[in-house]
């Protein structure tokens, strides 16, 4: 098979083409230049795109990824020589979640579809491997030169060494046996371990029927002995029960006549106290206590004394004479003398006859205001003298004392009737703990408890009894039980001999997994070995490849060889360069090989490895198409017969060039005819 052109839009392609030739095809472009899309898109025309696959962390699925920048529906074709016919296929997106799934394949320059082409097997038949053996052969993309390995490269491989057939791979054939292996007994899960449950269940029933049977007549019997118990519990009770209500109903009457008594006792009291005091609130003084009363009575009987004296003095007959004469004298030599000195005596004889005159005055308000304020103090009293608030004090202090008897007669009553009272309700509480006949101490409470005790046993024992004849039934028939058993006694000798023979295959595949990597893996390392040697000039001269194909090289002046984690990356890449040019040597089909298509997988050598790696290409471009998409120019590195074979890129390719310069160069003078390069 060889690519001759491809159409695409598809990532940032939008409707370009590339032309390539048989032999070494090599196409440089800048980084971001669309190599890699190139690349996806070539592996898309041949295998389509997975539209199942999902978005998850670090990872963006091919059908959003090359999705075409400009909106345009992903598209594209590819024109391609197999069994000496030239083919066009196309693939077109019809809805959107299924891009690129319309499928054709026609002879190109006609309309005439390809017989037995589909979009499902495309791949597989151009280049003759599926779509997971030509990854990890063919097409190494950036970055991805590593080699892993896989169901569908071991089914290649084991046809090869076998028989040719590439329907088995060691890996899917020893999942398969360890999924039996596990479904029969995998820690403490399969069917081994389940049927061992079951079997071990159906002897404990059998053992359990046989117990049970005799459990059965034990609960009967103890079940007829307790009922007889109880009913002879219930006549107990019930003569202890009328006893004991007997005896607290006479002990509450007894109670409740003495508090009767105290109570009638009291409210003679209350009656009589009651009596005595509303005489003290009518009388004159209330219910003040005598105590205080005769303090004040006293200041006020000495008040009155006081007054009584006051108001009986009389004012006084010479104040009243010298008044009257001073005032005459005045009078007479104010009219017989006009003189100033007759005038002055005349003005203080007035004088003198004004102050006698103000002091009678005074006199009498006195004893007029001692008559009021006595006045007023016998109305207090209610009393017409100082001897009647006397007897009246007196009084009032004998009732006071009558009222003190009164309320310490109510309050012994009082009492006698909350001690009779507090009696009344210790023996009520004491009937209600004699009446209860569940939590009391009495003997009817006692034997209650043991009834209930033993009705609760019968309850226990009829339960027990029917749950232990619910399981003799549910047990079944020990005959049917035993031969029950037999069977999966049987069945477990058969899964057992199973679980030992898929044991023993896979040991058996184990072995001939390995005679096959024996005879495999010899053969890839020595093919691999030559590539390793030519690319880096003999220093490396062996390539030892284990069954994941990772791989240890050796330098040829060292005894000992070195894995990939102590080589630099341009030897890292150079040795797995090697395996994969081994790999689709050996494991990939004969007759017309599909096209190598490599994404920068040198960019990581050296001038002088990068020249011996180009010369490697050519000569692997002998026998197949190789494609190799490069951000390295490297003029002097493509071998002199191979210079006119490589294909440049349209200027689309290069249009993200780091200098205007550089996209100039290519366009005008690095450029044939129809973008064809010098390379």
């Amino acid at each position: 098979m060889m690519i001759r052109k491809c159409t695409a839009s598809f990532g940032k392609l939008e409707n370009e083409s590339l032309s390539f030739r048989d032999g070494l095809n090599v196409i440089y472009a800048p980084n971001e230049s669309g190599k890699s899309t190139w690349c996806a898109f070539i592996q898309a025309m041949l295998y389509g795109i997975d539209s199942s696959e999902r978005v998850r962390a670090g990872y963006l699925p091919d059908k959003l990824r090359y999705a075409p920048w400009s909106g345009a529906p992903m598209e594209g074709s590819m024109d391609l020589v197999a069994d000496r016919c030239d083919i066009t296929i196309s693939r077109r997106t019809k809805g959107k979640n299924g891009p690129m799934q319309e499928f054709s394949a026609v002879y190109t320059g006609t309309n005439i579809p390809v017989k037995g082409l589909t979009g499902q097997n495309a791949g597989e038949m151009l280049t003759g491997v599926s779509k997971d053996v030509f990854r990890r052969s063919a097409f190494i993309a950036q970055g991805g030169v590593g080699v892993t390995g896989s169901p569908e490269l071991e089914k290649r491989i084991s046809a090869i060494v076998t028989t040719g057939e590439e329907e088995c791979s060691y890996s899917e054939a020893d999942a398969r046996l360890r999924a039996w292996q596990r479904r029969r007994r995998y820690n403490r899960k399969g069917l081994l371990p389940a049927l061992e449950g079951k079997m071990d269940d159906t002897q404990r029933r059998l053992e359990e029927m046989s117990s049970s049977i005799q459990n059965v007549e034990e609960l009967e019997d103890r079940l007829d002995q307790r009922q007889a118990e109880c009913e002879k519990l219930e006549l107990q009770v019930a003569e202890a029960r009328k006893r004991q209500r007997r005896e607290a109903l006479d002990r509450l009457n007894q109670s409740r006549s003495s508090m009767e008594e105290s109570s009638a006792a009291h409210d003679e009291a209350m009656e009589s106290l009651s009596q005595i005091r509303e005489e003290l609130r009518h009388d004159r003084f209330g219910l003040q206590p005598p105590e205080r009363l005769e303090a004040d009575t006293a200041a006020d009987l000495e008040t009155l004394s006081n007054l009584r004296v006051e108001s009986t003095k009389s004012a006084s007959v010479l104040l009243t004479v010298l008044f009257v004469a001073l005032a005459m004298a005045a009078a007479a030599l104010y009219a017989n003398y006009q003189n100033i000195a007759w005038i002055v005596a005349a003005g203080i004889l007035c004088a003198a006859a004004i102050f006698f005159l103000f002091r009678f005055s005074r006199d009498h308000r006195q004893q007029e205001a001692a008559r009021s304020q006595r006045q007023q103090l016998l109305e207090k009293y209610h009393a017409q003298s100082a001897s009647e608030i006397r007897e009246a004090l007196e009084e009032h202090r004998a009732l006071w004392q009558r009222m003190l008897q009164a309320e310490q007669t109510e309050r012994a009553c009082r009492r006698n009737f909350e001690s009779a009272r507090g009696e009344l309700n210790e023996v009520e509480e004491t009937a209600l703990k004699e009446l209860d006949f569940t939590d009391g101490s009495s003997e009817a409470a006692r034997l209650t408890r043991q009834l209930a005790a033993g009705r609760a046993e019968i309850e226990a024992l009829s339960r027990q009894l029917a749950n232990a004849n619910g399981r003799l039934a549910a047990m079944g028939d020990p005959l049917v039980l035993s031969s029950s058993l037999t069977y999966m006694k049987n069945e477990y000798e058969e899964l057992s001999d199973e679980y030992d023979a898929i044991a023993l295959a896979l040991d058996t595949l184990q072995d001939a997994d390995e005679e096959i990597q024996r005879r495999f893996s010899p053969e890839l390392g020595r093919v691999a070995s030559g590539y390793m040697s030519a690319v880096t000039g003999g220093r490396y001269s062996d390539v030892l490849i284990n069954r994941d194909f990772s791989a240890m090289t050796r330098v040829s002046d060292d005894a000992v060889s070195h894995s990939a984690e102590y080589l630099s990356a341009g030897t890292l890449d150079i040795m797995y360069l090697a395996v994969r040019l081994a790999v689709c040597e050996l494991a990939l089909p004969e007759g017309e090989p599909c096209p190598l298509i490599l994404d920068d997988a040198l960019v990581n050598l050296d001038e002088e490895r990068l020249e011996q790696a180009m010369k490697l290409l050519g000569e692997i471009a002998r026998e197949r198409q190789v494609i190799l998409f490069s951000c390295r120019r490297q003029d002097n590195a493509l071998p002199a017969h191979e210079e006119t074979a490589a294909q440049a890129p349209a200027p689309a390719i290069a249009e993200n060039a780091d200098t205007e310069e550089q996209v100039k160069s290519e366009e005008n003078g690095e450029s044939g005819e129809n973008g064809e390069s010098g390379e």
